[in-house]
């Protein structure tokens, strides 16, 4: 029991040493790259922890409890993906696409919503009033937390954005994570809650980083313009390049593209 008890608590502290690794933190860097809010990064890392750790539990249960086998080219095409959205990321960050679509789909920075009297009789009273034909005031409406408050200042589009990414990466690792943690531990709730701990310090790892690398961004953003435009070409360039690395050790070193994958 103990020793069972200390390979899982292994398994939250590799989980906090996976989300070091450099297709993690490149893909970060390339959406943090337009951010300048340290909020936003938090809560980015959060999402993209709680993508990673959703598709680690279906892919990585799947296969401990149900004994699921997926075939070597299977396995290569999900690592593939990492690699392509890497390049997608980088080429978006590099023409401006991803920021277009960003300043498209996430909310402005509010309207101004302000009062006028009116009488009617003897009465006298005030409503809320906006300009804008879009703006849409609900009086009924209730007081939400600040989590639903964050999402809905940073938009559908940049929530659905990290958790995605966080799928990606989760589905290019599970199959191994499983296999490793099967060759550990023969008990599959032992295993399944290994599984669970080192998504939680997955997440938890991210949480850290996305703070390291968003705080940079953020100083920038409005003291250093033109320095903060060239961190954010750099990630792209980076993520292109690192993109390409990643095809072409899953296409041709370990087979993908050929007859043998391996």
């Amino acid at each position: 029991m103990v020793s069972l008890l200390t390979v899982i608590s292994v398994g939250f502290l590799l989980g906090m040493r996976h989300a070091t690794d450099p297709d993690h933190v490149i893909a970060v860097s390339t959406i943090l790259s337009r951010h300048g809010s340290m909020r936003h990064a938090g809560l980015i890392g959060i999402l993209w922890g709680l993508g990673h750790t959703i598709t680690i539990l279906l892919v990585g249960g799947a296969i401990i409890l149900f004994n699921v086998v997926i075939p070597p080219r299977i396995g290569l095409i999900m690592e593939l993906a990492v690699g392509l959205m890497l390049i997608l990321l980088g080429v978006l960050t590099l023409t401006g696409v991803m920021q277009t679509i960003s300043a498209r789909l996430t909310p402005g920075p509010g309207v101004v919503v302000h009062s006028h009297p009116h009488q009617h009789a003897d009465v006298v009273h005030t409503h809320p009033h906006a300009h804008n034909p879009d703006v849409h005031l609900h009086l009924d409406a209730k007081p939400v937390g600040r989590f639903q408050a964050a999402l809905d200042r940073i938009g559908l589009y940049q929530v659905v954005r990290p958790l995605v990414v966080g799928i990606v990466h989760g589905l290019a690792g599970s199959a191994a994570i499983a296999l490793l943690v099967l060759a550990t531990i023969r008990d599959p709730g032992w295993a399944v809650a290994y599984l669970v701990l080192f998504g939680v310090g997955t997440s938890a790892g991210m949480i850290v980083i996305t703070a390291i690398i968003g705080a940079p961004f953020a100083f920038t953003s409005k003291r250093f313009a033109s320095f903060n435009r060239g961190l954010g070409v750099a990630s792209g360039l980076i993520s292109v390049a690192f993109g390409l690395f990643i095809t072409f050790q899953i296409g041709f070193v370990r087979g993908l593209f050929t007859t043998r994958p391996h």
